[in-house]
This record gives structure tokens, sequence and C-alpha cells, in this order.
């Protein structure tokens, strides 16, 4: 009885998380808005009725980016949860396969490049799939039995590393005085330029939620290792690249629309499993809720805290970092498990 009613808790505060966290956001800014301005907005936008500048900046702006924040924020924390439990490491990041290296390099050349806006979210989603196509190819050319998960590791640092060192040659070359601060700030995670348009990026990252939730309990058995799940009837080799597929496109899709924010997909999911415990069934939903409610209160913050708009990669590793050594120092381990 005590743990379904902490269970039952436990859900009404990951539900009302994000709630909150969205109503702050949305309210909290170098503008004010009240509930009240917030609904006339939002009334008049859905008719069709004419609105004046507060409002207009209110809806058009704000409002996606508080909402863009939640898709970012839930797409880096599910990801990261997923990759913790495949590889069965507490260490694991979104960008473990170089997604977001390959997304990152995407965007840094499609800026030199002098591409829109659009340009550089289409270059910088299908940088990060290139990435991981490239690690899975090299998977196939090397892959001994019984080590596939470490030559997936291997090659996705070397992945990584490839595409980062891409993104400093390109650095290198750009222009000091134009190209090279877009390539800098871009790298260094916003949601500043964010638009209503901007919002179709919810279209893809519905699907792979979706199919993530319906395997989740798959992840459970694949963090056991390829042997016992092999043992319990599971399609080692489909589900790990159903889930791989799902997770390289939303952390794809969130560096496209954001730029490179870390500790997000690495923090997240630890906060998570410390609320509901390791069960994936429970654990992908809840890094999904605190994902969207954390990225939510880091764009408040990057916002609010200064007259400039401070990078957001910034406040999550200033607040990552001290987060993950308490993790760390609370553990009698000495890691988290």
């Amino acid at each position: 009885m005590m743990n379904e009613k902490k269970s039952v808790w436990q859900s009404v505060f990951l539900l009302l998380l994000p709630i909150i966290a969205f109503i702050v956001s949305i309210s909290i800014g170098r503008y004010p808005v009240s509930a009240d301005q917030l609904f006339s907005s939002l009334y008049a936008q859905f008719c069709g009725a004419e609105m004046d500048v507060a409002q207009l900046a209110l809806v058009r702006v704000r409002l996606p980016r508080s909402i863009l924040a939640m898709i970012v924020g839930a797409a880096l924390s599910l990801s990261g949860a997923v990759y913790q439990g495949l590889f069965k490491n507490p260490v694991v990041s979104p960008d473990i396969l170089g997604a977001t290296s390959g997304a990152s390099f995407g965007a840094a050349l499609s800026i030199l490049l002098g591409a829109s806006a659009a340009g550089i979210q289409l270059f910088s989603f299908l940088g990060g799939i290139i990435a991981v196509a490239l690690v899975a190819g090299m998977n196939c050319i090397i892959a001994k039995r019984g080590r596939s998960i470490v030559n997936l590791i291997l090659c996705g640092m070397l992945i990584a590393s490839l595409f980062n060192a891409f993104v400093s040659l390109t650095k290198f070359v750009a222009d000091t005085e134009t190209k090279l601060p877009s390539i800098t700030f871009w790298l260094m995670g916003s949601l500043s330029s964010t638009l209503l348009k901007d919002l179709h990026v919810f279209w893809l990252f519905l699907p792979a939620c979706i199919v993530l939730m319906l395997v989740r309990w798959k992840v459970n058995i694949l963090s056991l290792g390829d042997d016992e799940a092999k043992m319990l009837g599971v399609h080692v080799h489909f589900y790990r690249w159903i889930i791989i597929a799902c997770a390289t496109l939303l952390t794809s899709l969130s560096v496209s629309v954001s730029g490179n924010i870390g500790w997000i997909g690495l923090v997240v999911p630890h906060f998570s499993r410390m609320l509901v415990g390791s069960n994936y069934g429970k654990l992908l939903p809840a890094s999904m809720l605190l994902g969207s409610a954390f990225m939510l209160l880091v764009d408040t913050a990057a916002r609010m805290l200064h007259t400039v708009e401070i990078p957001l990669s910034i406040i999550t590793a200033i607040i990552g970092a001290p987060f993950f050594f308490f993790l760390l120092a609370r553990s009698k381990k000495g890691f988290i498990s």
C-alpha cells in the first residue's frame, strides 16, 4: 500500500513539474506576463483576432521557445536514459555514437557556406544521422562475436573525434569577423532564434518517442547483457538498432534546433533514477518529464541572469557538473549503478 501511494505521488509530481516550469517560463521575462494576458493572447491567436505587439511577441516568440525547450529537454534526456541502459554504462550520454559531433559539424559547415536558418537545421540534422550511420557501418565491418557493444562505443569515439576535428577545421578557416562568431555561438547552444515555424520538429520527435516508449520494457532486458537477453527470447540486434535509430533521431533533431547542449542527457536520467528506480518502464517517461522541466528552467535562467543571453551549455555545465559529483559522492560503489 505504501509503495502504491508513493508511486502515485511520484507520478503526480512528475506530471505537474513540467506544467509549473512551463507557466514560469512563459510568465517570466524582460516583460512579465500575467495569466490573463497569456490566455487572452492564446485566445486571439486561435480565433484569428487582432493582437497588439506584446501579444504577438508572446505567442510567436516566447511560447514557441518554451515549447521547443520542452521538446529538446525531453529528447536529450530520453536519449541519454536509453543509451545508459543499452550500453550498461552510467556515464553514457546522447553523444556516445557521435550524433552530436556530426550535427555540430553539419551546422558549422552550413554557417561557413552562408546557409539560411532552415539550411543550418537541415545540415545539422543530416550530419548527426550520417555520423551514426558511419558508426553502424564500421561496426558491421569489425564486429566480433560477443563484443559488438565495445565495438560500437569505440567506433562512436572515433567518429566523434573525427567530426570534432572537422568542426575545428571549419572554425579555423572561417572568417574571424563574421562566420567564426556565428559558429562559436551556435555550438554553445541557444534557443534565442526560435520562431513558431520551428515547432515542426515535433512531428519527428513524436514518432521516435512513441517507439521508445513501446520498447522501453525491452531496455530492461537488454541492460542485462546480450546472452541473458537472447536466453529470454529478445531479438538483441533488432531492438538495439531500433533504439539507436530513435535515439539518434532525437539527438540530431535537438542539436539541429538548439545547438550543442551538454549534461542534460547525462544528469537527468540519474536524477530520474533516484526518484523512480532503475525500471526503464518508469525511468524513460520520468526522464522525459524531468528533462523538459529542467530545460525550461535552464532556458529561463539563460534569458534572465544577464542583459545578454547566456549560452545554454554554460548553464547546464555549471549545474550538471556539481550535481553529477554529488551523485558520485553518495554512491557506495563509487559510481551510479
